[in-house]
């Protein structure tokens, strides 16, 4: 029996259900599916962070942090993005320790998007940028990546920028195509929003996932856009601990001000044993700068045992993904091809239309690599034996 409210509602979010991935993952569980939709690895992290946690609640580390996050935290952070990308960021005032990266998304656009104002992004897009923007009453703007190769329109985005547009939302590595920002986006966007108010918001949660030896074209590598730039990243995809939900975000002092006052009421403070623990990990440079090699050599295998199936797959620059397309052979839709591999194959993947606000469909699904080899090769075997319909 339910409970019955008397209570009239009236939704923010009336076009909002059920996200996809919610979906995917109740029919995958009704069909015991291999798991190749899911962006999260199924393989333990390092166990020196398992230790790292436990000695911090051992020692009573288990009340509230600081609002902004472990200081010798932020300070690690500080020294690894000065020494990768050469921007000085202040410990105290420019870092933030967050309760997860989709918190510093969610903190970032409430505190600088006012109603009427307009924020441009990009489709295919991560699905909770659009909703944050409607939440604080402006409007998103979506402007689609060119098809095959996910790259941005510069001159579709000059025509977009209007006396309302207030942030422009950019993903690299991006989810879900696995494409990367090149030099030249970063001079292009640095071209369109000189002498304006506009602000960067970059999600760089895959920033340590690129590959075939390029570097992360991240907002803080330029100068000019790290000025207007609200760079977010993940621990949680870092180091294999998509549960504990902490990430962080970095910010000229002006913006960042305006995020820690949404920050101290949405969540105050991120964990704090996961904190220390991370503080600890940071120590040693490889723990992140291993992480390419470690996540191309899934790519390639996955790559490989593809390479007999009928699905042709797109090239994958960075983060956990690949797209493969299936158009040359089947007239189904998106959805419903998943819906197939997941009841007929067993095997589960994400539709590329669920990225899409009007659900634009270019019969390509995503696969996620970032699973053990046991798991890659069984969802290989099975998509290799997928059938035209």
């Amino acid at each position: 029996m339910t409970l019955r409210t008397p209570v009239k509602t009236r939704s923010k979010l009336p076009d909002v259900g059920t996200t996809i991935f919610t979906v995917i993952g109740q029919l995958s569980a009704q069909h015991n599916a291999i798991n190749l939709s899911q962006g999260a690895p199924n393989f333990s992290c390092d166990p020196q962070l398992i230790s790292g946690v436990t000695r911090a609640m051992q020692a009573d580390h288990n009340q509230y942090a600081p609002m902004t996050g472990l200081r010798p935290l932020k300070a690690r952070i500080a020294e690894k993005i000065i020494d990768l990308y050469g921007t000085q960021y202040d410990v105290d005032s420019e870092i933030l320790i967050t309760a997860s990266a989709s918190e510093g998304l969610y903190s970032a656009i409430s505190g600088l998007v006012h109603p009427g104002d307009e924020v441009i992004y990009f489709e295919p897009s991560f699905d909770s940028y659009a909703p944050i923007v409607r939440l604080q009453g402006a409007t998103p703007i979506a402007i689609k990546l060119t098809v095959p190769d996910f790259a941005v329109n510069w001159d579709e985005v000059r025509a977009a920028i209007t006396p309302r547009t207030r942030m422009i939302i950019i993903n690299t590595p991006h989810n879900p195509s696995g494409q990367v920002f090149s030099a030249d986006d970063l001079q292009q966007l640095a071209a369109l929003t000189r002498n304006t108010d506009i602000v960067i918001l970059s999600d760089e949660v895959y920033e340590h996932v690129v590959f075939d030896n390029q570097p992360h074209h991240g907002m803080a590598t330029h100068p000019q856009l790290a000025e207007r730039s609200v760079i977010i990243s993940s621990f949680g995809k870092t180091y294999h601990v998509t549960g504990w939900r902490v990430g962080y975000c970095v910010a000229p002092s002006e913006l960042m001000d305006e995020i820690m006052k949404v920050h101290q009421f949405l969540m105050f403070s991120a964990d704090t044993p996961m904190q220390y623990a991370f503080a600890e990990h940071m120590t040693d440079p490889q723990t992140w700068l291993s992480l390419s090699a470690f996540y191309q050599r899934k790519r390639d295998l996955l790559q490989t045992l593809l390479a007999e199936s009928p699905f042709r797959l797109l090239p994958s620059a960075g983060s956990f993904f690949l797209l493969a397309d299936y158009s040359h052979f089947s007239d189904e839709s998106d959805s419903e091809m998943v819906k197939r591999l997941i009841t007929d194959y067993g095997v589960a993947t994400i539709p590329l239309s669920a990225f899409y606000t009007d659900g634009t469909d270019n019969k390509l699904i995503r696969l996620s690599f970032a699973k053990d080899e046991a798991t890659l090769r069984a969802g290989a075997q099975a998509l290799c034996h997928v059938k035209p319909r």
